[in-house]
């Protein structure tokens, strides 16, 4: 029979070799966690670089298509200020002579109006405000 100092160190043994047991698994799963990342990694390594290749070429096509953007923003604003020039200078050679010859056909039809001879004083076709105030006599002025 086995004295208690062999039985104590029988389980000591045992507990050891189950100790060492679950260490080794999890140093090997640990191993095959570390390789699927270095995969991953390698993977990622991988497409890297087309991926950045390909941002460069999106980022200068974006460059040329703000360039022409800038080219056609310039180009409207002179369009613009030629639009604004040939209005002023429309509308000073046209408009000054076309108010003049409105204001002196309507000064010619009033005067042919008045000269007709309808009876009426010029102003008759207006509407007149009266006074709360008596009328004037004439040849008399305020005091």
């Amino acid at each position: 029979m086995l004295t208690g100092g062999q039985v104590a160190g029988l389980i000591v043994a045992v507990f050891w070799a189950v100790l060492v047991a679950f260490v080794a698994l999890t140093l090997l799963k640990l191993a095959r966690l570390l390789d699927e990342a270095g995969k991953v990694v390698r993977d990622i390594g991988e497409q890297a670089g087309p991926l950045l290749d390909d941002m460069t070429r999106t980022v200068r096509r974006a460059d040329e298509q703000l360039a022409r953007t800038d080219v056609i923003t310039k180009q409207a604003a002179s369009v613009t200020q030629n639009v604004s020039a040939v209005t002023t200078v429309m509308s000073s050679v046209v408009g000054g002579p076309l108010v003049k010859a409105a204001a002196f056909s309507y000064g010619v039809r009033k005067a042919i109006g008045n000269r007709e001879g309808d009876g009426r004083p010029a102003d008759s076709g207006r509407p007149r405000l009266e006074s709360g105030r008596p009328a004037r006599k004439p040849g008399r002025g305020r005091r």
